[in-house]
């Protein structure tokens, strides 16, 4: 119930965004029935069913793709101050709306359903003539349990999804103690080293210092005594006193605390506003241009050449556009030019990933017109679905993870806004952004395009 009145409540650019969620699912699980319904008219074609249903995974996962950058964007399952004392903490809020994403999905599998029995001729009669009798198997009987599992695999992955991704995290850094050792490597929890020679010296191995008569009666006196000239030397040589050492192992008295020991430093890692995954998306994007370059006219390795290039393309997005934000603010830059230059290094990860998405999308769609652009047949119809789906899904996520990044910086706006920075200067950075993006990813998608497509050529 939490939900549904979550959902009925949101604004409208949310409920579109939901709407368009469910116009992907709809879409795809038009697409599998599709994929099932050449099952059933054409049994004798066992591997050209296998290899739709295969490649039907694509709008898949661009679909929950889509699902997960809208769920990260609704305002109505966003952790608040307060709502953890009325039963809504973070993993109930994860429930929510990974509830939503299903319900939203399901909406689009039902009116597939519906419009797949409609082309079928099952409710009323055959449309279009009887056109789509042919891939959806009108005469056939349309097994229930099968068309329900195939309509019900868009809303459990997008759920799961969501529900992986929104997880509640612990914010506190996970602190790792160093495995300390003790007198002879016997493992210790203390964090204070021995030095040389303590286990030798005179009450260590009892844990209390050794007492002195005239410690008792004169205080200042044994102050005194402690800074022997055996003292100062130890002391100047690099030694730990004799005091020190011994208190080491010397249990506390009560009066006074042991000091927690110091933090070790660990080594140094990268930083962590730069992502980390440019050097390996370069490794794959290589490889995979190589491959399809020396495929030699083989589908598999045309396949699997352009898997690794998408998955380069993916993997060194984050890293081009952190580079990006580099570039705006080299050679003496303004404030338009730093302002740009740092919300991309900023948001470098949550624009990145869709982008690349987006790269890998439009080569992979300029290497398939040129194939089919040859001896190959024509787009069906359910091909140029397909096509329009993951087209759809991947610029729509994009745009929605553009709306993500300006609510994370809705504070960050407020404070330039209310400290007197122009509203023109703000649209003429995010302009600016926008415009270095482009530049740098056009021309790239462009040689990836051209490079990809070269076996198809030859």
């Amino acid at each position: 119930m939490v939900a549904l009145r979550l959902t009925r409540a949101a604004r409208p650019a949310v409920q579109l965004r939901r709407l368009l969620v469910a116009a992907a699912a709809g879409g795809t699980g038009f697409l599998l029935l599709a994929c099932l319904g050449y099952a059933l008219g054409h049994p004798e074609h066992a591997d050209a069913a296998a290899l739709r249903l295969a490649w039907s995974v694509v709008p898949v996962a661009a679909t929950v793709y889509f699902a997960l950058a809208v769920a990260r964007t609704d305002p109505g399952t966003r952790p608040r101050p307060g709502l953890s004392a009325v039963g809504l903490g973070p993993a109930r809020l994860m429930a929510i709306s990974a509830l939503t994403t299903a319900l939203s999905c399901t909406l689009g599998s039902l009116l597939a359903l519906l419009a797949f029995l409609h082309l079928r001729g099952d409710l009323t009669g055959t449309p279009f003539d009887g056109a789509a009798a042919g891939f959806l198997a009108a005469g056939a009987h349309l097994p229930v349990p099968a068309a329900l599992t195939l309509l019900a695999l868009v809303p459990a992955l997008a759920s799961v999804t969501v529900a992986v991704a929104l997880r509640p995290r612990d914010p506190r850094p996970s602190a790792r103690v160093p495995r300390g050792y003790g007198r002879f490597g016997a493992y210790s929890s203390s964090g204070a080293r021995e030095t040389f020679g303590t286990y030798g010296r005179f009450g260590a191995r009892r844990g209390r210092r050794p007492t002195d008569s005239r410690a008792a009666e004169d205080p200042a006196e044994a102050d005194a005594g402690e800074q022997s000239p055996r003292a100062t030397e130890g002391r100047a040589a690099g030694e730990a006193p004799e005091t020190e050492a011994a208190g080491t192992f010397a249990e506390p008295s009560g009066e006074t605390e042991p000091e927690p020991p110091a933090p070790v430093a660990g080594p140094a890692g990268p930083s962590p506003g730069a992502p980390i995954g440019l050097p390996w998306g370069i490794t794959l994007l290589a490889t995979g241009l190589a491959a399809q370059a020396y495929a030699d006219h083989s589908n598999m390795a045309v396949l699997l050449g352009w898997l690794l290039t998408a998955t380069g393309l993916v993997l060194a997005a984050p890293g081009l556009t952190h580079l990006c934000g580099l570039l705006l603010q080299s050679t003496r830059p303004g404030a338009l030019r730093l302002l740009a230059g740092r919300v991309l290094m900023a948001e470098a990860t949550r624009i990145g990933r869709p982008l690349g998405v987006v790269c890998a999308v439009a080569s992979a769609g300029y290497a398939m017109t040129t194939l089919y652009a040859g001896s190959a047949p024509a787009f069906g119809p359910l091909t140029i679905l397909g096509a329009l789906l993951v087209t759809g899904c991947t610029v729509a996520t994009l745009l929605t993870a553009a709306v993500e990044t300006r609510q994370c910086r809705a504070d960050t706006t407020a404070a330039l806004l209310r400290l007197g920075a122009p509203a023109s200067m703000l649209r003429a950075a995010a302009a600016l952004r926008a415009a270095a993006l482009l530049a740098l990813f056009g021309p790239l998608t462009l040689v990836v395009a051209a490079l990809a497509a070269l076996p198809v050529d030859r």
